[in-house]
């Protein structure tokens, strides 16, 4: 794996384009897990284009180290229709035994494959964090994502996620999510033009009995940065079963 990852940065254009609908990674994996995963978002203000993002996907826990998903993308730009996007194949895997160590560790790879076949073909990658104090729990995330055969050269660009998640005794839980992109790796843009995005969220389940239940996950997001949208809302519905 870490042989494979040095390749990938070392041979490879990167881009880093997070989208409105993009949720947080968590690391850890359960195996037998099958999953309906429904994510929509939408930005507006800002340095970026109004937008509305959705996907749906079905995934499935491979092993007990190995999560897969397949996802198909649509999004609406404003004033235009509702279209196809992209297709994405997304793996996660658990590195860390769950809750063995002070910081659970995991590692995700995703393929995405747009519409605009001049896009080339967008992956994206990076480690994953999570750890816990008391009623608490910590999750970040750094990310490279870039486009391979594409008509027009990119810049390697880094990206990063965070969450932090107060545990109620109910089943609706409250905290913070924030995403961002610095620009290139080797020469971050300057901190009006990176998209740091940073706001509330609302965490809960719905137990269906046995192993189905329904997970939810929802934030606002403000821009800090003029590179930023202004305002972003994001929400993710799972069946697990």
């Amino acid at each position: 794996m870490r042989a494979f990852v040095l390749c990938l940065l070392t041979f490879l254009p990167l881009t880093a384009v997070a989208g409105p609908a993009d949720y947080v990674y968590t690391p850890n994996v359960e195996y037998g897990e099958r999953e309906l995963d429904f994510k929509i978002g939408n930005q507006r203000g800002g340095g970026q284009e109004r937008l509305t993002a959705a996907s749906l996907g079905l995934g499935f826990g491979v092993t007990e180290r190995w999560f897969t998903e397949f996802y198909v993308k649509y999004e609406k730009p404003g004033g235009e229709s509702t279209r196809y996007d992209a297709f994405e194949w997304e793996n996660r895997f658990q590195l860390t035994e769950a809750n063995r160590y002070p910081v659970d560790a995991g590692f995700v790879i995703e393929i995405e494959r747009p519409r605009d076949r001049s896009e080339g073909t967008e992956l994206r990658l990076g480690p994953l964090f999570q750890t816990d104090l008391d009623r608490w729990r910590f999750n970040f995330n750094v990310l490279l994502e870039r486009s391979i055969n594409a008509d027009e050269p990119s810049s390697t660009e880094l990206g990063y996620q965070f969450q932090a998640r107060y545990f109620s005794t109910g089943n609706t839980d409250f905290g913070v999510q924030a995403f961002g992109e610095m620009g290139p790796v080797n020469h971050w843009d300057s901190g009006r033009d990176q998209t740091h995005r940073i706001g509330p969220a609302i965490f809960g389940k719905v137990p269906l009995g046995g192993r189905n239940i329904i997970q939810y996950n929802a934030a606002i997001l403000f821009g800090l940065a003029s590179g930023a949208a202004d305002r972003t809302i994001r929400a993710q519905i799972e069946y697990e079963f």
